[in-house]
């Protein structure tokens, strides 16, 4: 793993718990933090998948090289909240401190008509971008060291935002009065209206960046200067058959060959799987991003096939205090309705 572009620097070796860690971005910031002696805790879906990140993994190091970093693969299923439980009890057991939270898993089935749904019968978009992950937090923080500059990462987007390129096309972002989600778990759409994949999966990056903001303000109440950072990688395009669209492409393929065709080779606005995985692996150690309080971050194109990574704006919802409150308190309130 030799890479010019990485930025080096001492750093004490950390415990990250990383969220879609098995593929795309995940994948490549775990490979990144590996190869510098950083310990990973890579939750996988189920053993059969944890045994092929493994061997994917350990086939990336030289069987000489002894700097590399622990990996654990515990199952963790985030369409599942009580799989939530079974993981933190792993993490128990094995007394392990944890340094870095990343929320990095993502999920979008774009151009399917009908929701999908979780274990406990809420819409799978919702559930896994944000819902699990804030069941998760809460889990994880009685488990974070506080003595080693401790941080939490989330990943965004920036079509949270409709003002923004991305966020421009289609259905934009906007979660309404909650009306859908005050309903309980059988809703479709957090703003109560007529099912929308894509908007779904704004809606739910909309959901990260109100969720950070919030839970940073929950750990300064508590004298807790954990860092929040909130970040958008940019338009990540694989040219392999796995990463980010793996699912959108089941229900759209050809417009999906087409779209990445000409994002990608013809207007050159995307970045890579492995560009955008170093930036999260920088986020993860580096001391420029340790500052307490929510930040959030966006890989912005600024040229053909160039790029500027820089702390942004936020949307004028994300904004909105009373709209995180709300946010906060329906999705711990349907968690406890789902599980008990």
């Amino acid at each position: 793993m030799k890479d010019k572009s990485r930025i080096f620097e001492k750093y004490k070796p950390l415990t990250v718990l990383i969220t879609g860690g098995s593929s795309g971005i995940g994948y490549q910031a775990v490979l990144y933090l590996v190869s510098l002696g950083h310990r990973v805790i890579l939750p996988c879906k189920n053993i059969y998948r944890a045994n092929e990140v493994l061997t994917n993994i350990f086939n990336q190091f030289p069987d000489h090289f002894s700097k590399r970093g622990e990996i654990y693969t515990p199952v963790m299923d985030l369409s599942d909240l009580k799989s939530i439980d079974s993981l933190c009890s792993y993490v128990r057991r094995r007394h392990l401190k944890i340094d870095v939270l990343i929320l990095n898993a993502g999920l979008q089935y774009t151009g399917s008509k009908r929701p999908r749904r979780s274990k406990q019968g809420i819409e799978l978009t919702f559930a896994v971008n944000h819902l699990s992950h804030f069941y998760l937090t809460q889990k994880i923080l009685p488990l974070i060291d506080k003595s080693n500059n401790p941080k939490i990462i989330i990943t965004s987007s920036e079509v949270h935002n409709p003002k923004t390129g991305g966020g421009k096309v289609g259905a934009k972002a906007s979660l309404g009065s909650l009306e859908g989600l005050k309903s309980g778990a059988g809703f479709e759409m957090i703003d109560g209206k007529e099912f929308n994949a894509d908007k779904a999966y704004k809606d739910s990056k909309l959901c990260n960046i109100l969720f950070a903001k919030k839970l940073s303000q929950y750990l300064i109440a508590r004298n807790l200067l954990i860092p929040v950072i909130a970040w958008a990688p940019g338009l990540v395009i694989s040219r392999d058959s796995q990463g980010f669209f793996r699912y959108s492409r089941k229900n759209n393929q050809l417009g999906q060959i087409l779209f990445a065709f000409f994002a990608r080779d013809i207007l050159r606005i995307t970045t890579s799987n492995k560009e955008a995985g170093l930036l999260l692996s920088n986020l993860t150690y580096l001391s420029k991003y340790k500052k307490p309080g929510f930040n959030y971050y966006s890989n912005k194109i600024i040229s053909l096939a160039k790029f500027s990574f820089e702390k942004s704006d936020i949307s004028d919802e994300a904004q909105r205090e009373d709209l995180a409150d709300n946010l906060w308190l329906l999705s711990k309130s349907l968690i406890e309705d789902t599980i008990s």
